[in-house]
């Protein structure tokens, strides 16, 4: 990899982690009054916010390392794309745990570290291959985001626009990984895959 691009993909993952994430599109829910909640629930609607803020800042990695990794400049551009949605995805998750009074997970660099080499991994592992991690990938968040609108309180209506909202993007990240060729991952994967965002999800709830 040449200097100039370490130097450009270095700069994304610093923006990525630290730099205020922006968004094109209006904040949904942003029209919506905010609830009330008791502590508890505060707490735990920052926990579930907290978790699909870092989940956002994983999906930049892993877009990031796919592209990397990449010969199809095709591919690269369906990656950056799916990219820019996730860092609005960013952008609202953050809004809402500041709304809350609460803060991202000290543990976002390990995440995107850990998910960039991922990313790459897969990349190399060729377009169908990556494409079905892609697509994998975004199937597991919108089961993941279901889960977070079932436990939600009722009355929580911003939190519930921005989530449903994200879970509508993953289905249409799925939907174009699948149309350009996604491969079936082995069952192996997808498990692994599956322990991993649990272990993730568990400490950045609290962390």
């Amino acid at each position: 990899m040449a200097l100039d691009q370490v130097i450009t993909e270095f700069d994304k993952a610093l923006r990525a982690v630290f730099a205020p994430a922006h968004s094109r599109r209006p904040l949904p829910g942003g029209d919506k009054p905010e609830a009330e909640l008791s502590e508890a629930e505060r707490r735990h609607v920052a926990g579930l916010m907290r978790i699909d803020h870092c989940g956002e800042i994983c999906a930049q990695a892993l877009y990031q390392g796919q592209a990397i990794a990449s010969p199809s400049v095709a591919l690269k551009k369906n990656l950056a794309a799916a990219a820019d949605e996730e860092t609005e995805h960013l952008a609202w998750t953050a809004g809402r745990l500041a709304e809350l009074g609460s803060r991202k997970s000290l543990l976002n660099p390990l995440w995107y570290m850990g998910s960039l080499t991922i990313g790459v991994l897969a990349g190399k592992a060729g377009d169908a291959f990556n494409l079905g991690f892609l697509a994998e990938t975004e199937r597991q968040v919108e089961r993941h985001l279901q889960g977070h609108l079932a436990v939600l309180p009722a009355q929580d209506q911003r939190s519930r626009a921005i989530l449903e909202q994200m879970k509508e993007d993953e289905i249409g990240h799925s939907r174009m990984a699948e149309s350009l060729g996604a491969a079936e991952l082995p069952g192996a994967v997808k498990l692994a895959m599956k322990v991993t965002s649990r272990l993730m999800t568990k400490l950045t709830y609290y962390v």
